[in-house]
């Protein structure tokens, strides 16, 4: 008797957790494609605090540059025909109707990519915009150009814009496989250049800096022997950066005199500026800037190893 009391209330007790449960994996597919991850490509961009105004002039400068540089985007007018006749339901059968409009929804959304998205980096003060049928080197070195010639400010919380033309896993072996292959429009021979590697890992604590700078510099070294580090004046500029689990990589040219691709400072005025123009830089200046950049990422890894404590 006692057995028999006990059972429906063990019974009473088990759906409650089994729904709890059931609600939180009902959350996750929400977030499903919206998060950084190996095989996208789009822009990175650092920010000051403020992540949700930062996303808003992302969209808006990028709308901007973009609609110049590739035309205004095409929109299906699916979405405009789904008001109408698929709602003229029974309406007694009105589940049935809203399964299918929210199944129509998802496969417009899916068939019309936006050309410009933002998802989860995965990292604070860090921004990511998925990008869609553009080149995002040529995008953003056009965006930097503009500010660098004009001088004039068109953002108050972005800070670094770095476009990212390919991501893979952040394990040695997945970015030596990677590399390989994405290297070669670059340093594959005939093509040849001077280079630098700049690296930065957020949130990540398995990687060796010196390690992945070493490999990845000698996969440049094996795609074409002519082509040579050069910390003074490079024309490449190799950016990787590592968040969580994810490697994010592109070649960039006039790393240094667009200041590390920093759009608050781009915008600045001095003397060398006056007398520099895309692709031709002192190695002066070359030496501060890449002697800053050295120094950032050295506090950049002690405070790796703070957070790891």
């Amino acid at each position: 008797c006692l057995m028999a009391a006990a059972e429906p209330a063990a019974r009473k007790r088990r759906p409650k957790g089994h729904f709890v449960a059931g609600a939180g994996r009902a959350k996750r597919p929400r977030g499903a494609g919206r998060q950084l991850e190996a095989g996208m490509r789009g822009i990175l961009i650092t920010c000051n605090m403020n992540e949700r105004k930062c996303v808003g002039e992302a969209y808006s400068l990028l709308g901007e540059y973009g609609d110049l540089l590739y035309g205004p985007e095409q929109f299906s007018d699916h979405e405009e025909r789904l008001s109408g006749s698929d709602r003229e339901e029974d309406e007694d059968d009105v589940e049935a109707a809203l399964k299918k409009e929210v199944g129509q929804i998802r496969a417009s959304t899916e068939q019309k990519l936006r050309r410009f998205q933002s998802v989860e980096s995965g990292a604070n003060n860090v921004v990511f915009i998925r990008t869609q049928g553009i080149e995002p080197e040529n995008l953003v070195h056009h965006i930097l150009k503009d500010m660098h010639t004009t001088k004039k400010k068109k953002t108050r919380v972005i800070l670094r814009m770095l476009p990212i033309s390919g991501t893979c896993k952040a394990f040695m072996e997945d970015m030596k496989k990677y590399t390989e292959t994405f290297f070669e429009p670059w340093f594959k021979a005939p093509n040849k250049g001077t280079f630098q590697i700049v690296y930065k890992a957020r949130n990540n604590s398995h990687m060796n800096r010196e390690e992945v700078i070493k490999e990845l510099a000698g996969i440049v070294g094996s795609l074409n022997p002519e082509n040579k580090v050069d910390l003074n004046n490079p024309q490449y500029t190799v950016v990787v950066e590592i968040i969580k689990t994810v490697c994010c990589l592109s070649v960039v040219r006039d790393y240094v005199l667009f200041r590390k691709y920093n759009l608050q400072e781009v915008v600045k005025s001095n003397k060398e500026d006056a007398q520099q123009n895309p692709s031709s830089v002192t190695e002066e200046q070359n030496s501060e800037v890449v002697k800053a950049e050295i120094e950032e990422e050295e506090k950049s890894s002690k405070e790796i190893k703070e957070e790891n404590k």
